[in-house]
């Protein structure tokens, strides 16, 4: 059978490419290197799939860093009010949680994954999985087909790359896109980890002592050599036994990375602010209050209902100050160095986990070579692009997703009309 559009990778972006190529009249075929279909998006949201996020489009690029003004033409023709109202006349029914946060009521990401892969097939796109492709035919500036590693040729007129990046590789995420991007012309922009923890080997992550230890609703902030704040995020984040993980600090990752790429920088600055809603002399004059009221009682223990209990030996000893203290014997400049401490807490940053441990891969397919209407290639007629292939990333509450849906739907849907 004669096909006008392939899709190389079954993944939200790719998926979401077959319905729109489909929907517009084009014979499709969808190929799938693994056994199963949408692998990533089934664990996405801690398996419960967060399918977008519901904020106006001015603050959905704001919460994709890499390159999310690029999506302004995607998302406004299929953005996130049309991936929800999609969901919805799939009888998938949404629920908003924080900060635009949308799943589906089920709380299973498999009712997501199953409802795509059904209307892909309702809309006649050939599946077919185990079926690894081994490079994409061109000639004359233009797509002639995809061959397959099986050593079958499949003749189209368009190709669409849903590959994804490389970070989850056992979800099939193998950055297998880039050589053939590459082979058309495209250049690729570095690769990097997003989305990722970040290690430290500073003593108190040496120790463990502070291993396990969540902390809520803190802001963590990332400073460059000239002492400037390069980003703050605020939320939950956690100790680890190499450094600090959770969703502020994978929010600060990639601002570490690009940190610790510049000149000859070992490590970046990161500081953590325990009490976001207080200036420091309000936790100066809150502090001291606390344990005058409690004068009997050393500083150690009072201090412990008003801070992480655990962080309260550490925070006193980098302020110089005595665990038994009472009230009385408080020196009141140590006493004002606790409450910067307790503002911004040190703690320097040398790396993330790797590329594979990410969330999210950062870089990819140059921009510059893609039309942001469409997602085909400007070097290679008939090629397009989506998804975590291109060089786009979000932070993740569901803008990562967003941008593989609208991406797909707009190289499906142009890939079908060449």
């Amino acid at each position: 059978m004669n096909y006008e559009v392939v899709i190389i990778g079954g993944g939200s972006a790719g998926l979401m490419a077959g319905i729109a190529a489909s929907k517009h009249g084009a014979r499709v075929l969808l190929l799938d290197k693994g056994d199963k279909l949408g692998r990533k998006l089934g664990i996405s949201g801690g398996g419960r799939c967060n399918v977008t996020n519901n904020k106006e489009l001015d603050e959905l690029i704001k919460n994709i860093p890499g390159n999310g003004r690029f999506l302004y033409s995607a998302l406004s023709s299929f953005g996130n009010k049309e991936i929800i109202a999609f969901f919805e006349g799939l009888g998938i029914a949404l629920k908003e949680e924080d900060n635009g946060r949308m799943f589906p009521v089920t709380d299973k990401a498999k009712t997501v994954v199953d409802a795509l892969v059904r209307q892909v097939r309702k809309q006649g796109v050939e599946i077919r999985v185990n079926a690894p492709a081994s490079h994409i035919a061109y000639a004359d500036g233009q797509v002639t087909g995809v061959a397959l590693k099986s050593g079958e040729t499949v003749a189209c007129r368009s190709v669409v790359i849903a590959t994804g990046g490389k970070s989850v590789p056992h979800t099939g995420s193998t950055g297998d896109g880039y050589p053939w991007a590459e082979k058309a012309g495209h250049s690729i922009t570095e690769l990097f980890p997003t989305e990722v923890p970040i290690t430290s080997n500073e003593p108190f992550i040496q120790s463990k002592e502070l291993q396990g230890l969540s902390l809520r609703d803190v802001a963590l902030s990332v400073w460059n050599a000239k002492g400037k704040r390069v980003t703050e995020h605020r939320g939950d984040m956690i100790f680890t036994h190499f450094g600090v993980s959770g969703p502020i600090a994978l929010r600060c990752s990639q601002f570490v990375v690009k940190e610790l790429k510049k000149g000859d920088a070992r490590n970046a600055l990161l500081t953590i602010d325990l009490l976001p809603d207080r200036s420091a002399d309000e936790v100066y004059g809150e502090s001291l209050e606390l344990v005058r009221a409690d004068s009997k009682k050393t500083v150690k223990n009072v201090l412990k209902g008003y801070l992480p209990e655990r962080m309260v030996p550490l925070l006193l000893k980098e302020a110089g100050l005595d665990e038994q203290l009472t009230y009385d014997n408080i020196p009141k400049q140590a006493w004002l160095g606790l409450a910067k401490l307790i503002k911004a807490f040190p703690m320097r940053a040398y790396g993330t986990l790797k590329l594979e441990d990410a969330f999210v891969t950062g870089g990819g397919v140059n921009l510059k070579e893609v039309d942001p209407k469409t997602m085909q290639s400007k070097l290679m007629r008939g090629l397009y692009f989506c998804g975590e292939v291109l060089d786009i990333h979000g932070y993740t509450g569901g803008y990562n997703i967003t941008a593989a849906f609208s991406t797909g739907y707009a190289a499906g849907s142009h890939a079908a009309l060449l």
